[in-house]
């Protein structure tokens, strides 16, 4: 008899449910909104990608009543890791949160690249200002992507469960744009972005050269910007929203196109009662 991970009674999210083939999964339920409330427990989940799902994770993830599963993932990384895996009932949605050509040489480099090559592209902070730059590029340049999602939660999307491949900058920029829509607080959003650093959800680290060489502390230590959740990645983006629209409310309206209808049926799908 397949043993599933044992979900939480209902009001108790899934804090930590351990699923073998994907990473960073978890419920966003329980986070405090700025005016007293907290986000509803089994609306909103955010993982890294499905496509290594194992019967048992699969099981698991169709028990839990989802309506769409959102894919942040580009074409490239679909021929990295491979497409999620089927759920029944789930409707999937894909959009792209990132071209496949932007940066495929230096994701090339990462992972076939020796150390010299490693160096020239992240050393002296160049890893930490790529991912800053990416974080406000994402902000800025895909305001229809983000105001489809919300648009899509408002309606008939949730429960809903985002992800892209290690679950943390596309899907974590995505949940915390879901997220100010509703208006949790800011500290609570990067607490939860935090979580990915944890040892047990961070994204496996792709090289073709696995020798002691190849996966030195160097290059680990190279690496890390790229593989890391950062509060400075996030601070960057929230920069960018209050830079471009002066304040969450104007880049909602805004930049994102959600009025006040649809931002109060958000709360309503997403958030507890008063």
């Amino acid at each position: 008899m397949t043993q599933l991970p044992e979900v939480p009674p209902a009001g108790h999210g899934p804090e930590d449910v351990d699923l073998t083939g994907v990473r960073n999964f978890r419920d966003v339920g329980g986070l405090p909104t700025v005016d007293g409330r907290t986000v509803r427990y089994g609306r909103l989940y955010r993982s890294g990608h499905l496509a290594h799902a194992t019967a048992t994770d699969a099981a698991f993830l169709a028990g839990l009543g989802l309506h769409t599963i959102f894919d942040f993932r580009n074409a490239a990384d679909h021929k990295l890791d491979g497409l999620d895996v089927e759920l029944p009932g789930v409707r999937n949605v894909s959009i792209p949160l990132s071209d496949p050509a932007d940066g495929a040489e230096f994701w090339r480099l990462v992972r076939d690249g020796n150390i010299q090559q490693l160096r020239s592209i992240l050393a002296d902070g160049k890893g930490t200002e790529r991912m800053v730059a990416s974080y406000r590029s994402i902000i800025r340049d895909r305001t229809a992507e983000h105001s489809r999602v919300l648009h899509a939660l408002a309606e008939d999307s949730v429960p809903a469960l985002m992800h892209c491949a290690a679950g943390k900058d596309r899907a974590g920029l995505s949940i915390a744009v879901s997220l100010l829509a509703v208006g949790v607080e800011k500290e609570a959003i990067e607490a939860d972005y935090l979580k990915s650093n944890d040892a047990h959800r961070r994204y496996r680290i792709r090289r073709s050269d696995t020798s002691s060489a190849g996966m030195s502390d160097e290059v680990l230590e190279l690496l890390d910007p790229l593989f890391g959740a950062e509060a400075e990645y996030l601070a960057a983006a929230f920069s960018t929203i209050e830079e471009i629209w002066g304040s969450t409310d104007r880049y909602l309206v805004e930049g994102l196109k959600i009025g006040p209808e649809t931002r109060a049926r958000l709360r309503e799908q997403l958030v507890e009662d008063a």
